[in-house]
């Protein structure tokens, strides 16, 4: 167990430390895990043990959320003020984010089609 978590915790550093080190606007955890999946892909699999600790992880995951609450809560009269922009913003993302979504799929579906061909 102990073994699993220094594994995660060690791809979050390596991913912070990547992007320190090269100073791209990406997180530093999204890099982390990149370089964890690339890891286990290069396994063949995901060894017990950080499948059990990333169940864990998961679902506690909503317990993450209580900050963002209590500062959605402590700023309500901010947002309140700003709603039509909050609302654009939200609306806003959320297209972006289903429409890449579609085009993303449809271009992997036609890349496995042309690879089922070959």
């Amino acid at each position: 167990m102990i073994g699993a978590i220094t594994l995660l915790l060690g791809c979050h550093l390596l991913g912070e430390l990547f992007i320190a080190a090269t100073g791209l606007p990406l997180p530093g955890p999204v890099v982390g895990m990149v370089i964890l999946f690339t890891g286990l892909m290069t396994r063949g699999g995901v060894p017990d043990s950080v499948a059990q600790v990333s169940d864990t992880l998961l679902r506690n995951l909503s317990l993450l959320f209580v900050p963002a609450g209590v500062g959605v809560m402590l700023h309500l009269s901010l947002i309140e003020k700003e709603w039509l922009g909050v609302t654009a913003a939200l609306i806003g993302s959320s297209a972006i984010t289903v429409i890449f979504t579609a085009l993303l799929m449809v271009g992997l579906k036609k890349l496995s089609h042309l690879g089922a061909n070959d």
